[in-house]
């Protein structure tokens, strides 16, 4: 008798993408991806998901017809990485749908957090119980709902002491370290692929720069670099988080000034070293000897060749040889968070979050 027990994990991260699909088997002692899918948003519906990111007018009417169609969008995601699985709807337990976030406003004196994507719906469409809104129990206990992923990491990934570290790196980048005590910590560290993404789509039209490449063209900007890393948020004290609403274009013009005569190209590399260095400061005080790379970030070669060179001796590897290839781990974090909300388990991990405690996340919605 198997002793498979299966989860669906659904998120679309801060790239605003598309739908990253995961089928997670977590039966007794093992954690094993049996599908994955790539289920990419319309442009239009990128575009619409884009504008809500920033205020704007009309934003009650355009923000429910967007949630609609991102539960379109989630289902359809979710039914065709079952069919990937050749598992029948009947034997997953649960879907994990992060939904999609549009706003997420941590250290306000209102704070609050808004992903989207009618979970409703994805249960209605799917026949699948779908667990979502995991984020706003963390922050109704004091938390920034962010990230969640640590919690995961660790019990992927079964890491003790504090020679390896995690960080996921999409829109934003997000870090997790390890002590000896088997106890976890982990922050949002500042922009990932954002700024690089909307960057090179303004001058080139492209949706990100594969492989660094064009970055790599360039040369770094030191007088651009120094304004963007002065920016508070670097050395703000853990916990925190943030995301690309905060980290936008605005954001960069406000700090280009002469820069924004100079190359193209030399700014794209000027974006890739922000990342990189604001990642290494984030871990420079941590005597690693590997660091394990998830997401979009991972397959940028030139990106992760500068991580490499900031963290010598360090190895910077991804989180493939940990078990989990590093596009899918976000995703399976989602599954496995559904996981522990069907079985009455905490999600979050209060010493990252800032949370006052353990707490159960997420709601269900019945198929």
């Amino acid at each position: 008798m198997s002793d498979s027990r299966y989860f669906v994990g659904l998120i679309s991260g801060t790239s605003v993408d598309g739908v990253d699909a995961v089928v997670l088997d977590l039966g007794a002692g093992h954690m094993d991806v049996v599908a994955s899918h790539v289920e990419p948003y319309p442009e239009d519906l990128r575009e619409a998901i884009l504008g809500l990111s920033q205020p704007g007018i009309n934003e009650i009417d355009r923000l429910g017809a967007v949630d609609r169609q991102i539960a379109d969008v989630f289902a359809k995601a979710a039914l065709t990485v079952i069919g990937y699985a050749a598992i029948g709807i009947d034997q997953v337990a649960a879907i994990g749908s992060h939904g999609q976030t549009v706003r997420h406003r941590p250290n306000e004196a209102s704070c609050f957090t808004l992903q989207i994507g009618d979970p409703n719906r994805i249960a209605e469409l799917t026949g699948v119980l779908t667990v979502a809104d995991f984020r706003r129990r963390d922050m109704a206990a004091g938390g920034q709902g962010a990230p969640l992923a640590p919690a995961f990491h660790r019990a992927a990934f079964g890491i003790r002491g504090n020679a390896t570290a995690v960080v996921n790196i999409g829109g934003i980048a997000n870090v997790t370290l390890f002590d000896d005590r088997g106890t976890v910590s982990g922050f949002d560290s500042g922009p990932g692929n954002t700024l690089m993404d909307a960057w090179v789509r303004q001058h080139q039209g492209e949706a990100f720069d594969r492989d660094g490449l064009w970055a790599r063209s360039g040369a770094v900007d030191e007088d651009l670099l120094q304004r963007l890393l002065d920016e508070p948020y670097f050395s703000s004290p853990a916990p925190k988080s943030t995301g690309p609403e905060y980290f936008d274009m605005a954001w960069l013009k406000a700090r280009l000034g002469t820069a924004s005569a100079a190359d193209p190209e030399t700014v794209q590399r000027t974006l890739l070293e922000l990342t990189a260095r604001s990642i290494a400061g984030a871990l420079d005080l941590e005597p690693l000897a590997q660091l394990a790379v998830c997401g979009g970030g991972a397959s940028n070669g030139f990106l992760m060749e500068r991580l490499g060179d900031l963290l010598a001796p360090a190895q910077v590897t991804t989180t493939e040889g940990l078990g989990i290839a590093p596009d899918w781990v976000e995703a399976a974090a989602f599954a496995w968070l559904a996981s522990r909300t069907l079985d009455g388990l905490p999600g979050n991990e209060p010493s990252v979050t800032g949370a006052s405690g353990y707490r159960v996340l997420g709601g269900l919605f019945p198929a």
